[in-house]
């Protein structure tokens, strides 16, 4: 069986989250569709509460620095991404933003993405398509169709009886998987941070 990694990003900023707890249903549901077409999925993930203030050191210096360059090599590198965010004031979290932010514009170009968020009442499930989305698609992802928003009653099973949180989490997981297989695998890719050089020697030469 060949090995992709999945990279997993969440933005979840309490421990525990339900951003957390999303983004591993939902690299569960991609590894077992991996699984299923002869593919086992390494699974890496970040959470950003850890990496915010060299997320906030990237934005003032942009040079991303420690485990934050290792996370965006890591995504980089990924043979598929899952991103999840909590909404706060009707869009994405600012430090799911600001990580977007630091991400090279040519870090995830067709590379597949599966977004996905979470927040108190159904009426942020859009968040998803006008928010979300489009930070990818500025990005040049290859963004599966599924969003999986996960609303707090989605959790007891109760918002969506037609459309339960479970199917949304499986089908979005699947098409990641398809999206990963169809891609061809890649070596050796390059770093996009390779040629930037660190603080330090910006320093040297002043």
């Amino acid at each position: 069986m060949s090995t992709r990694t999945i990279a997993v990003v969440s933005a979840g900023l309490g421990r525990p989250s339900a951003t957390r707890l999303l983004a591993d249903r939902l690299a569960q549901a991609t590894t077992d569709a991996l699984a299923e077409r002869g593919v086992t999925a390494e699974v890496v993930t970040y959470e950003l509460r850890s990496l915010a203030h060299e997320i906030t050191d990237a934005m003032l210096t942009g040079f991303p620095s420690g485990e934050l360059r290792t996370a965006l090599e890591t995504v980089a590198r990924a043979a598929g991404v899952i991103a999840v965010t909590p909404i706060f004031t009707t869009s994405a979290s600012g430090l799911f933003k600001s990580f977007v932010d630091v991400v090279d514009k040519d870090a995830l170009r067709g590379t597949p993405v599966l977004i996905g968020a979470t927040g108190g009442t159904p009426r942020h499930s859009l968040a998803t398509e006008y928010a979300i989305r489009p930070l990818f698609t500025y990005l040049h992802a290859d963004t599966v169709t599924t969003a999986v928003f996960a609303a707090t009653d989605d959790w007891a099973g109760e918002a969506d009886d037609v459309n339960p949180l479970p199917e949304r989490i499986r089908r979005a997981g699947v098409e990641l998987a398809e999206k990963v297989v169809a891609r061809p695998e890649r070596s050796g890719a390059a770093d996009g941070f390779d040629a930037t050089p660190d603080f330090a020697s910006l320093l040297d030469r002043l």
